[in-house]
Parts: C-alpha cells; sequence; structure tokens
C-alpha cells in the first residue's frame, strides 16, 4: 500500500448552492416544472457565452452529432479535423456517414493547423471543426476565413474550453456553432451534460426540432414528429446542477488558471519542458495543464506517467492521434500530433488541489527528467 496520499487528476467542486437547487429540482421540479431549470440554464449558458441560442443537451457528442445533422452532413461528405482529438470529436462525423478528413496540429498550440486544413480542402469538403483542445485555442481568424473563402461551416468543439477567449470573444461563440461537455472532471459540471450553441436562429431552430424527436415548436397536434430526430435531452435535475456551477463559473475558471499559473511558473525556467501555451489576444481556460518534455529530454510520456503511478498521482496521457485507432479510416498520422502523444502529461488540475498536492506533482517531473 502507498503511504502517500493520491491525488486525483480531476474532481468536481460542489457546494450547498449546487446542492441546495438539485434538491428543488427533485423535490418540485416535475409536472409543469419538469423543464424549468432546463430553461434558466439555457438562457443563462447563452448570456455568459454571448450568443443568441442555447440547448442543453445529455453530452457535447449529442450536440455536435445534432448539430452537424442540422447542417446536412451526411454520405459522401468530408469534415476536416485535426488528428490530435479524443474520439467524440470524430464520432458525429462517422454517425452521420460522413468521411473525417485527418490533418496535423500546430506545434505550439496542439489545435487544428490552418495550413493544413486549407490544403485538405476538396469539393465534399462541407465542415472544419475546430477543437479548442484541453481549453487552449485554435487559431480562429485564420480557420474562420478559410470557412468564408469556401462556404464551409466551421464548427467549434469547445468541449475543453470554458473560459477560453479568443481576441475578445468567447470559445464557442465564434463559429456555425459550438458544443460543449459538462463531464465530471470539466471545470463545471453536471455530471454528464453538454450544450450546443449559436446565433443562427434557423440552425437553431432546427436543432431544437431534432432534440425532441424531431417535433417542431408550436405543433398542435401531440406526439407528432415532422422529421427523425434525437433523444440527447438533458434532465431537470442536471440543470439545477448547472444552473448553480454557472453562477460560479468565473471563480471555478480563475482557479483553474491559478493552478495552470503554478505550473507555468515553476517550469518556466527547465530546459526542454513546457505547458499550454498562451498566445497574445487570448485566456486559456486551462482545464487540463499539460507538460511536454522536448525530445533530447530522452523523457517519454509513459516513463513519466510510470512515476506518477509510483507517486500516487493520478495523471493522464495526452489524446493519441485518431489515426492511429484500428477503427479509423486508413491514413498518414501527424507528425506533431504523434509526437506530442510520446512526449505529453496531462497535470492534476481540480479545484481544490493543496499548494502541498501542487508541489508534489512538480517535484514528480523534475525528478524524472534530471
Amino acid at each position: 500500500m502507498n503511504a502517500v496520499p493520491r491525488i486525483p487528476l480531476s474532481r468536481p467542486s460542489i457546494t450547498a448552492a449546487e446542492v441546495a437547487l438539485v434538491t428543488d429540482a427533485i423535490q418540485n421540479g416535475w409536472g409543469d416544472r419538469c423543464y424549468d431549470y432546463i430553461h434558466r440554464f439555457e438562457k443563462a449558458f447563452a448570456d455568459h457565452v454571448g450568443v443568441r441560442h442555447a440547448i442543453a443537451t445529455s453530452s457535447c457528442t449529442g450536440a455536435l452529432h445534432m448539430g452537424m445533422a442540422a447542417l446536412g452532413i451526411g454520405p459522401g461528405d468530408e469534415v476536416i479535423l485535426a488528428d490530435t482529438n479524443w474520439v467524440a470529436s470524430v464520432a458525429p462525423v462517422m454517425y452521420l456517414g460522413a468521411q473525417p478528413v485527418l490533418v496535423d496540429v500546430l506545434p505550439d498550440t496542439w489545435c487544428l493547423d490552418p495550413q493544413a486544413v486549407r490544403a485538405a480542402i476538396s469539393p465534399r469538403t462541407k465542415a472544419i471543426i475546430a477543437v479548442h483542445l484541453y481549453g487552449n485555442l485554435c487559431h480562429m481568424d485564420e480557420l474562420l476565413a478559410l470557412g468564408q473563402e469556401f462556404g464551409i461551416p466551421v464548427i467549434e468543439d469547445a468541449a475543453e474550453a470554458m473560459g477560453s477567449i479568443y481576441h475578445g470573444r468567447r470559445a464557442g461563440a465564434m463559429g456555425a456553432f459550438g458544443a460543449f461537455s459538462f463531464h465530471g472532471s470539466k471545470t463545471m459540471t453536471t455530471g454528464e451534460g453538454g450544450m450546443f450553441v449559436t446565433d443562427d436562429s434557423e440552425l437553431y431552430e432546427h436543432v431544437l426540432s431534432l432534440s425532441n424527436h424531431g417535433r417542431v415548436r408550436g405543433q398542435q397536434r401531440q406526439f407528432w414528429p415532422e422529421m427523425l430526430g434525437f433523444k440527447y435531452k438533458m434532465s431537470n435535475l442536471q440543470a439545477a446542477l448547472g444552473v448553480a456551477q454557472l453562477q460560479r463559473v468565473e471563480q471555478l475558471v480563475e482557479r483553474r488558471r491559478a493552478v495552470y499559473h503554478r505550473y507555468q511558473a515553476a517550469f518556466a525556467g527547465v530546459p526542454g519542458v513546457t505547458v499550454n501555451p498562451e498566445l497574445p489576444g487570448t485566456t486559456i481556460g486551462a482545464w487540463m495543464p499539460t507538460v511536454v518534455l522536448a525530445p533530447e529530454l530522452g523523457v517519454t510520456a509513459e516513463a513519466l506517467l510510470q512515476a506518477f503511478k509510483a507517486a500516487n498521482i493520478d495523471a493522464r496521457p495526452f489524446f493519441a492521434p485518431l489515426s492511429t485507432l484500428p477503427w479509423m479510416p486508413p491514413g498518414p498520422t501527424g507528425r506533431h500530433a504523434q509526437g506530442l502523444y510520446e512526449r505529453a502529461v496531462n497535470l492534476p488540475s481540480f479545484h481544490d488541489i493543496t499548494d502541498a498536492e501542487i508541489e508534489r506533482v512538480i517535484s514528480t517531473v523534475l525528478m524524472n527528467i534530471c
């Protein structure tokens, strides 16, 4: 048995405020009030992000699936996204029968390379998915310019980017639509859950119908779906938790950023060690602070993960390139995507992590690279 207390990778911050609202939803959120917290959460979230419309969903994957379906993406179409991504970003593309086109990431942001996107655009390209990986930000100006030039919608997967701001605009508010995750590991949580956001009223109405089994808002005939839809709704209980978390979101984000800054300062003078970039004009939500080891250090991510395991610290591997998954369509693996997977590790960053725990994490990294 390890005598040193375990440091988890992530866990939510839940206070009496969350408990009170969820308790109210359990006791009173039924019948005519069964959507009260959902509508309240959607309105507050749209206001926070700075968009006209929001739809609470059971997951970010569901939000992406419905949004792409509403854009008409289907068999024979191509969707460009980065090779470095979690499977949830690419799965909806394949659910719809479309072809994912994977391109390499930039070595600094770890996000989609706009020049690689340009080279991958074809007459079959129907969307570009910009994933703000670990709270880092894509080069949205360049991607949006490409979308406008070629008439292709840019979708923002902001699952990991709560609190990230790109030149004055919040992540998720810039593309044709954005999608967020409220998984238990995220900066704010509803346990599971997600959110679809957009400024496009027509797209919103389409997704709203799809989210309700294809029933169009205002339809007088009960239980009459106008189209084949989905069941990706969030529950009223989850939404109550979301309302309370959103009331604290600035505090939650600032704490994540404070932990990130501790790591940033600790490794700033260490040759060959870098963390999440924060480029001029941007603020990253810093959901998952990550350490990247230069090749010349001769230390792999696997070796560092083993060291963390021995120290009873729950660190996490960087996302493997999607192109390396056995069921993905064959294609080249991005050089930077593969390099990051081999040399990067996600560090613990939960809200209530202590200074002593942060120092243990830092010490474990430093002891294994010297």
